[in-house]
């Protein structure tokens, strides 16, 4: 216990001390705190005046600074100087990015007006940057015109497919045989090469100028420039290709080879134009103004205009000019090229600035179906009404036949031509369309024919030059796709008619000298010669060989060109004679052939006539005749 109180004691003791010791420390701080508020009023006035000093240096730094940035600013208006004074032509990147730190060097001056220099160096400067827009200016128009020369037609021709390359144009007619329409089956799947006009390094500068241009507010200039250059090259492309400007006057009065040999030149040019210029220039259109979507459009459609009213002013003047059946088949194949080029045309130039480019191709392709389709019934009218005088004396096909029949060919080369064709005017069914055509074609084709047969005065050559033309179409027709149009009645009907006149024939030509060799004998058998007088079988024989002499010399030089239609003639009028002729000379001939000079009177042996019978339908001369 008397250990715990002296410890308690000291314990006591020390924190006496220590509350004495954290008195006195208070006491030396409190004392601190008012030395410390007195020094830093005393020295207030001393941090002023190092502050002030301090902001005298930023602001010196500040325009030296600034000074310098003046004094570059100027040295690179200088350079600018130099670099815009030499000219574009021979570093344009440099030249361009001079332009632009001009500018730049104008907006720093002008963002600092209070400079004495300021207005000095931005006159200065906007009178150096006119002078560059007037040499950018300048540099567009020498190097678009550099590259606007025109396009060679070899160059051209080479980007088309072989396929499709322009061959030495036909000048025969569809009649003569000599022309063959061919279909380009494969110009839609055709590989075209792409035609550069302007070399892909010169794009970009081309590109670089414009934009300047443009945002210097010089977009006028540079349209009127773009299509002056541009447009004189897509036209004298064409001209030099061999594109001609003609109106209907001029193709009036040319000669018809001359104006189809034109025609099918100009179905090329069409392609060409639309598929290699229009669609390269396209391209470089939207190259040298890509961001001026704007002037794009109008650009090209300007660059364009003129070639394509030169290309187009040809098949106006066809589709005016006075109609004729010979151009019906050249009138299909523009009609043909408009509709195979329309939809690449439209895409081309889909913009609304191409609306009228547009329209126009449209109004073309229509005004070739209508006059194509106006030219169809000119064609069935001029086959009704032909007057033709030419004389087909040996009853052979009429010219006339054949032209119709060949011209019906070449329609159904064209048929899927014709189908589009009708559709342009109404909802039709084109099959039913294009039968009721060929089939009025043939109607009028044999009402002329009848009228063209009562100029015989023969009535068996009138039978024979009718069974000649209907077996003629008939064959045509069954070799040839309109048998599926005209169908399998048509032609079974017309072929009963061509064996109607073959029985014409044989009634009108043989009845009267097959009753030479008829006698009739009262209670006969058929075989009898009693009650028949020699006289009267002499004269029998002879009015016979009188008959047949004059038949084979007139019928030999008539023609049946058909030569198993000739054997078939030939075969029934023999299977009717012989056996005729056969039974008579074998009943009558004995009271003759015990006579005198029986010779003048039996003068044929059934192996002479049948001889005789296969000269017949041979389209002799009478000079070939007697050799």
């Amino acid at each position: 216990m008397e250990t715990l109180r002296d410890r308690a004691t000291t314990m006591k003791n020390c924190l006496a001390r220590s509350q004495v010791i954290t008195d006195s420390i208070t006491a030396i701080l409190g004392s601190f705190d008012i030395r410390l508020s007195a020094l830093e009023t005393a020295m207030r006035p001393t941090q002023i005046k190092t502050h002030s000093m301090r902001r005298a240096h930023e602001n010196i730094d500040k325009t030296l600074k600034f000074a310098d940035t003046v004094l570059i600013q100027f040295d690179l208006a200088k350079q600018c100087e130099s670099v815009i004074l030499r000219g574009p032509h021979e570093d344009l990147e440099s030249y361009l990015e001079a332009v632009n730190q001009l500018k730049r060097v104008v907006r720093f001056f002008s963002s600092n007006k209070n400079l004495k220099s300021s207005i000095g160096v931005i006159t200065q400067a906007t009178t150096l940057l006119q002078k560059a827009s007037l040499m950018l200016e300048e540099e567009f128009r020498s190097l678009l015109s550099l590259y606007s020369k025109p396009v060679e037609p070899d160059r051209l021709l080479d980007c088309l497919p072989s396929s499709l390359r322009p061959a030495a144009p036909s000048t025969a007619h569809p009649h003569e045989g000599g022309r063959k329409h061919e279909h380009n089956k494969n110009s839609e799947t055709a590989v075209y090469s792409p035609l550069i006009l302007v070399p892909p390094r010169v794009i970009p500068l081309l590109h670089d100028l414009a934009q300047e241009m443009f945002q210097t507010g010089q977009q006028q200039q540079a349209f009127i420039i773009y299509r002056e250059a541009r447009s004189s090259c897509m036209e004298n492309s064409l001209k030099k290709l061999g594109v001609e400007k003609l109106g209907k006057d001029d193709v009036q009065r040319m000669q018809w080879e001359v104006l189809e040999a034109k025609i099918g030149n100009w179905i090329h040019f069409v392609r060409i134009a639309v598929k290699l210029l229009y669609a390269a220039e396209r391209k470089v259109a939207d190259e040298i103004f890509e961001g001026m979507e704007s002037f794009m459009d109008q650009c090209f459609v300007e660059a364009t205009a003129s070639s394509v009213s030169l290309l187009l002013s040809f098949g106006e003047a066809i589709a005016k000019s006075k109609r004729s059946p010979e151009k019906l088949f050249v009138l299909l194949d523009m009609y043909e090229i408009m509709k195979e080029v329309q939809p690449e045309f439209n895409s081309i130039f889909a913009s609304i600035s191409g609306a009228e480019m547009r329209e126009s191709v449209s109004a073309l392709t229509k005004r070739l179906a209508e006059t194509a389709q106006e030219t169809f019934v000119d064609f069935e009218e001029a086959v009704e009404k032909d007057a033709t005088k030419t004389a087909v004396l040996d009853g052979t096909v009429h010219p006339l036949t054949s032209y119709v029949i060949n011209y019906v060919k070449f329609l159904f080369d064209y048929q899927s031509t014709l189908k589009q064709l009708f559709l342009e005017f109404e909802a039709i069914d084109p099959d039913a369309q294009l039968a009721k055509i060929t089939t009025r074609i043939m109607q009028a084709l044999q009402n002329n024919l009848d009228g063209k047969s009562k100029q015989y005065k023969d009535q068996a050559l009138t039978q024979i030059f009718m069974m000649n033309n209907m077996h003629y179409i008939v064959r045509s027709v069954r070799r040839s796709e309109a048998k599926d149009m005209l169908g399998d009645d048509w032609v079974q009907i017309h072929r009963r008619v061509v064996q109607q006149h073959a029985n014409q024939y044989k009634r009108i030509s043989w009845s009267k000298i097959l009753q030479c060799l008829t006698v009739q004998v009262a209670g006969g058998d058929g075989n009898s010669t009693a009650g028949v007088s020699r006289a009267m079988v002499k004269e029998r024989f002879k009015t016979f060989n009188t008959q047949f002499e004059d038949l084979h010399q007139k019928q030999s030089q008539w023609s049946v060109p058909d030569s198993e239609l000739r054997e078939s003639l030939r075969l029934a009028v023999a299977e009717v004679l012989l056996p005729a002729y056969r039974s008579f000379k074998k009943r009558f001939g004995p009271m003759i052939e015990g006579g005198k000079n029986p010779t003048k009177y039996i003068r044929f042996t059934p192996e002479d006539l049948e001889r005789m019978l296969a000269e017949f339908f041979e389209g002799k001369t009478a000079h070939e005749q007697k050799r």
